[in-house]
Parts: structure tokens; C-alpha cells; sequence
């Protein structure tokens, strides 16, 4: 059954060349779309596109063109005038090296090979809003115009020569003069700005325009392509290239002189120039860092044979001069021989899903180089935890993409939508893109278990629908408060352009609940703020008359204490002053045949103590009784009147005669400092 299966994926890659050689329809998507609806029958899809007529096959060339190809096949300049936009169509040989199915082709496809049908389509026009200093110009240009005719455009409008002019913010870096549009895969809409270095601005202009830069916030977008994560910062105008730097070290533990980065104009040269004047995008810039990598460790990667890969239309004359370097239609499309396939994008049975992802994306990168979605690295369910989970405004789309490397579309929707600088860019900025590969039927029924899991047996049902020709499959899933939904099941016969559209309307979506989920949010969390406040509130009032409370009784008890000590004290005076009144000796009578010294003592209050010595009496005793009348040594001076001496300074052992207090002395008490 296997070998059956792929000499039909064989038999249909041919007949699918044979169907673009003959018909000149190089879209793939448009060319399965008509083989399947004619079953794969290559003459009847022929016939449907160029009808005939008595056998015949008409052509809606010009009579010179009919003319020519009775004589043989056009020249490239005149295929090129008889092409849409001047586009040179591929030629029949192309397709002379797979044989055609039936006698029936063989017969009149060299013919029509030569006068293949046209259609005409409606040129794709595109959108630009440019930007230099403080004016904006709109534009609308068709796709197949190029970057000088844009330039030149802006040279009228803005009155700047071409040749000093740099038109910048294109998703895919610096462009040249003569890059075709068509060749960017630009969305509808794009932002772009011009930066004139050699063109110096007037003083005002340039005041004005730097200051309010300075004021402005710059958005980040800045990808860790080791952790294979999105940061969005926003910086003021005013903040450093060298503060940006350790920030991101900060967040990613690389040190500023390990950091190798991505997507800094040529303008930012030194790391202390600020945001406003670095020439980034406003309001929004893509950066990348990663660590960067010793030279012993960086090694040019070789392999063994390399995928040739669908051409834009812009590249048919490579297109058509492949056969002759031997590559045959089967390889043109992805299904080379098995000697030249490479190894399969995730391992059967991988026990962990973070190892067999972060194999996948090595393959991936070694198959259609790094410039791809950042695929997250872990479970299903961390990727759903991680998209939708967080809080509103962080939420984002989950893209599930499902690899299959028996389809005949894999290669051409992993090199021409999967790695297109718009998709990379739209994907990286707005989802967490999550991969697994089914081409083993092992990964297959574990994927279909972990969809069953998170989205139910639908989107379960909804893969096995699918057949292996239809893959890959892009799958858009929204997070809701529930259960997650999915939005939309992109297929692999798609264009760049369809699939931004579908990424673009999915995403309108999302927004559209985000701001609900948002709104919701933000007045929860201001119900629980007031309330949190309102506790805040609460709990300081308590805690406010707690300390009040304590506050007053530590007062009180303060009180208490003072008014003991008081007590206390007063009692302990009291006690000192009866026993040195008990101590006194007798005052002596005024008969007494001894000499008798008679002191009279003012007090600080006005009232006067008056007693009775003996002469021989030491100053002690004077002092004891001066006490005893509640006025103690330590907090009082005794002095004399005139001359005024301070008796307390004496000798207490020395008598009132020595101390010249005879016969009698007015004495006055005074408080010590």
C-alpha cells in the first residue's frame, strides 16, 4: 500500500508539471484547484482552460503571436511582451523531461506550450504610508512596481534627491532600487519612513521634531530566538540604546557584551544615542538578539543535497532552465528520489514533546533556513497555558501548524508562506505558533489525542477529514473563557497573500474579544482594588485606634508610675527629715550659762525658722535642722546676709563660733541650680 501511495503522489507531481507547462498557470494553488475538479484528468483540466474547437486549441494571443509559434516556440522578449506585466512565462521545457500520461497529450502540448492560454488578472495594488520628519505621504502603487519607482515619487513629494534618500522599514531589511514588489510578499498595508543623513535639518524643525521624539514611546518587539519568546517593551524616546541592551540582559540572563542582535538601523552606531534619534521605526520596532556564538563553535552547515523549491514568477527564467541542470519535475515540487530526502521533522515516539519539538525546529531551519516562525518549545498544553491564560492584554492566537512530508504542497508552503518575512513577522508579533509533524502515523494518533484533550473530539474529527494532499494545515485557535475555539483551518494550497488575509481576519477576531476580555478585567480588578482599598482602609483605622488605645494606657500607666515614685519619694523625705528632726540635740534655754548662738533662717517661701545653739554646735547640726524642715543639704544653699557667704560650702565639722555665726545671724535658704 505504501509503495501504491507514493507512485500516486508520483503520477500526480507529473501530471501537476505537465499542467502548468502546458497551461502556463504558475500558481500551484489555482493548478490543483483545476486538476481536481477535473479528477487529475490532465486533458480534460487542458481543455478547460483552453477550450478548442474541431480539434484545434484556440489562443488568445495576438495573430503575430500564433504566427510565431507555427515556426516554433517565441523568443524570451517576445514572450516577455505578450506576458502580463512583462513577466516571461515559462517555456515547454520545463516539462520535456517527465513523460506525458497519455498519446493525447504528447500531441498538441508542444503546441500549446508555445500559445498558452493568458488569463488576465487584476494587478494587485498595494498601500504605503511613508513618513520623513514631520510629514506623511500616502501611496498606492501595483504590486509589479519597484522600489525606485517609489523613490522617485517621493522625490516630487518631498523635494529629495534619490540619491540621498533611504527608505527604510521593509520587514526584510535594506532593499534595492530595482526589488520588485511582488518579490517582498508585502501585506496590503504597509509603514515605511525615510531617513536623509546627508540632509541636514532646519533648527526648528530639528528642536522641535527631537523633543517630541524624546516624549514619544517606542514599542520593542524584541525576539529571544534561544528561548524562542516575545518581548513587547515600551521605552521613552529618551532612553539609551545601552539601557535597552541591559534590559534585555536583565530578562535574559545574556550579558550585554555576549548579545548579538538583529534589526538595528545602520544610524544606531553608538549605544548612547537615544531611542528618538537612532532611526528606529515609530511606533512600533522588530529587534532579535541571541547570545552570541564563539568562533571555535561557528561552523559553515553542509548537507548533503539541497530542496529545490518553487520560483516566484519574477524568476522564470531560472524556472525554466531548470532541466537543465537535471532537476525533473518531481523535484521541483519536494518529492526528490530517497536518496536526497532528508530526515524526518520530528522522531516517531518521542517520549518528550519539548525534545521532538526543538528536533523539528532544527530540521526546519536546516531545510528552509532561520528565517521561519519562532515554533514554541514545549507541550500543547504549555503553548495554550502560554497564549491564552495570561492576563488579556498578553493573550495572543495560538497557530497550531501540521507538517506532513508526504504532501506535494509541504515544501512550496514551508519556503514561500511559512518563510515570508510578512508571515514570519505577523505570526511572531501576534501568535504563539506551536508545530508537530504527522507524516508518521505514531505522531499522528498522539496529536489527535492531545487535540481531543484541549479542543474536543470536533477539531479531532475535523483533522482526520483531512487527506494527506490537503496538508500542510494551519490550524487558529482563540482562547475563550470555557473552551478554546477554533477559528480557522488554513490549508496548504493557499497564497502569501490569502494566508495574511485569513491570519488578519482571524486576528480581528481576537481583538474584538480581547477588548471585551480586557474591559472585563480591568473592572474586576478595579472591584478588587476598591476593596482591597476599602480593607487597606479598614485595617489602618483599626490598627490607628489599636495605637491610640495603647498609646492611652501606657500614658495612664505612666501616671501611675510618676505618681508612685512621687509617693515614694515624698515618703522617703518625710522619713529622712523626722529622723533628723529626732537626731537634734535639745535646743538650749536662753538662761543657759554656755554661749548661745540664736540664727534666724528666711526660707525661698518668705517665712522664717528661728532656734537656739550652742556655740560649740557643728554646722552639721544647723544643716540637720535646716533639713528637718523639709529643706535638705543636697537641693538648698545656706547664706549669710552681709557679707554674703555660702555657709554650706564650709567644714559641717567646724563650729558655729568658728564659722562667726555668734551670737546670733540672720541666715537665708536658696535653691542650687
Amino acid at each position: 500500500m505504501a509503495s501504491e501511495s507514493g507512485d500516486s503522489n508520483m503520477d500526480r507531481e507529473m501530471i501537476l508539471a505537465d499542467f502548468q507547462a502546458c497551461t502556463g498557470i504558475d500558481n500551484i494553488a489555482e493548478a490543483i484547484t483545476l486538476l481536481e475538479l477535473n479528477n487529475w484528468d490532465l486533458v480534460a483540466a487542458i481543455n478547460g482552460v483552453i477550450p478548442q474547437e474541431n480539434g484545434i486549441l484556440q489562443s488568445n494571443f495576438s495573430s503575430e503571436a500564433s504566427q510565431a509559434s507555427m515556426y516554433g516556440p517565441p523568443s524570451q522578449s517576445e514572450a516577455a511582451d505578450a506576458a502580463p506585466g512583462g513577466a516571461v512565462p515559462p517555456t515547454s521545457s520545463s516539462s520535456s523531461s517527465s513523460s506525458p500520461p497519455s498519446s493525447s497529450t504528447s500531441a498538441f502540448c508542444p503546441s500549446v506550450s508555445s500559445s498558452r492560454h493568458i488569463v488576465e488578472r487584476q494587478p494587485r495594488m498595494l498601500n504605503f504610508r511613508v513618513e520623513y520628519r514631520q510629514r506623511t505621504v500616502e501611496l498606492v502603487l501595483e504590486e509589479g512596481s519597484t522600489v525606485g519607482e517609489i523613490k522617485q515619487i517621493l522625490e516630487t513629494e518631498l523635494a529629495v534627491p534619490v540619491s540621498k534618500m533611504q527608505l527604510k522599514g521593509w520587514k526584510s531589511g535594506d532593499v534595492s532600487d530595482s526589488t520588485v514588489l511582488r518579490s517582498l510578499h508585502l501585506p496590503k498595508n504597509n509603514s515605511l519612513y525615510v531617513l536623509t543623513p546627508d540632509i541636514a535639518p532646519t533648527a526648528s524643525t530639528s528642536k522641535n521634531s527631537l523633543q517630541e521624539s524624546l516624549n514619544q514611546n517606542f514599542l520593542l518587539i524584541i525576539s529571544h530566538r534561544e528561548a524562542q519568546r516575545d518581548y513587547n517593551l515600551n521605552f521613552p524616546g529618551s532612553r539609551t540604546i545601552q539601557e535597552v541592551k541591559r534590559n534585555i540582559s536583565d530578562l535574559t540572563n545574556i550579558p550585554v557584551r555576549h548579545q548579538q542582535w538583529e534589526g538595528w538601523p545602520a544610524s544606531a552606531s553608538d549605544d548612547s544615542m537615544t531611542l528618538a534619534v537612532s532611526g528606529i521605526s515609530y511606533p512600533c520596532h522588530h529587534l532579535s538578539v541571541c547570545r552570541r556564538s564563539s568562533p571555535a563553535n561557528s561552523q559553515e552547515p553542509t548537507e548533503e543535497c539541497a530542496d529545490v523549491h518553487m520560483v516566484s514568477d519574477s524568476e522564470g527564467d531560472d524556472f525554466e532552465d531548470a532541466s537543465e541542470f537535471g532537476v525533473d519535475d518531481s523535484e521541483m515540487f519536494g518529492m526528490g528520489s530517497s536518496t536526497c530526502r532528508k530526515s524526518p521533522m520530528m522522531p516517531e515516539n518521542s517520549e518528550n514533546e519539548a525534545d521532538a519539538l526543538l528536533h523539528f525546529t532544527a530540521e526546519f531551519s536546516s531545510r528552509y533556513g532561520e528565517t521561519h516562525p519562532m515554533f514554541y518549545i514545549g507541550s500543547l498544553e504549555a503553548a495554550s497555558q502560554e497564549a491564552f491564560y495570561g492576563k488579556a492584554r498578553d493573550r495572543k492566537l495560538l497557530a497550531i501548524y501540521l507538517h506532513n512530508d508526504d504532501s506535494v504542497l509541504s515544501n512550496v508552503f514551508c519556503s514561500q508562506m511559512m518563510c515570508a518575512d510578512s508571515i514570519v513577522s505577523y505570526l511572531s508579533q501576534n501568535f504563539i505558533t506551536w508545530a508537530w509533524d504527522v507524516t508518521k502515523e505514531a505522531n499522528k494518533a498522539r496529536l489527535l489525542t492531545m487535540c481531543t484533550r484541549h479542543f474536543g473530539s470536533v477539531v479531532t474529527q475535523t483533522i482526520r477529514t483531512y487527506k494527506t494532499d490537503q496538508f500542510p494545515l494551519l490550524l487558529i485557535v482563540m482562547g475563550k473563557r470555557t473552551s478554546n475555539e477554533v477559528l480557522n483551518v488554513i490549508q496548504g494550497n493557499t497564497t502569501v497573500d490569502e494566508l495574511m488575509m485569513r491570519l488578519m481576519g482571524a486576528m480581528e477576531i481576537f481583538t474584538a474579544q480581547q477588548q471585551e476580555d480586557i474591559k472585563d478585567e480591568d473592572e474586576r480588578e478595579a472591584r478588587e482594588t476598591v476593596k482591597r482599598e476599602q480593607d487597606e482602609a479598614y485595617r489602618l483605622s483599626l490598627e490607628a485606634d489599636r495605637k491610640k488605645r495603647e498609646a492611652q494606657e501606657r500614658e495612664e500607666a505612666e501616671q501611675v508610675r510618676l505618681e508612685q515614685m512621687r509617693k515614694e519619694q515624698e515618703e522617703e523625705k518625710e522619713a529622712i527629715r523626722l529622723s533628723l528632726e529626732q537626731a537634734l540635740p535639745p535646743e538650749p534655754d536662753e538662761d543657759s550659762a554656755e554661749q548661745i548662738s540664736k540664727l534666724r533662717i528666711r526660707t525661698p517661701s518668705g517665712e522664717f525658722l528661728e532656734r537656739r545653739f550652742l556655740g560649740s554646735c557643728k554646722l552639721q547640726v544647723l544643716f540637720d535642722f535646716v533639713a528637718s524642715k523639709g529643706y535638705p543639704f543636697e537641693e538648698f544653699k545656706l547664706l549669710t546676709t552681709f557679707p554674703r557667704r555660702n555657709i554650706t560650702q564650709l567644714d559641717p565639722g567646724s563650729t558655729l563660733l568658728e564659722a562667726k555665726l555668734f551670737p546670733q545671724e540672720t541666715l537665708f535658704l536658696e535653691a542650687k541650680e
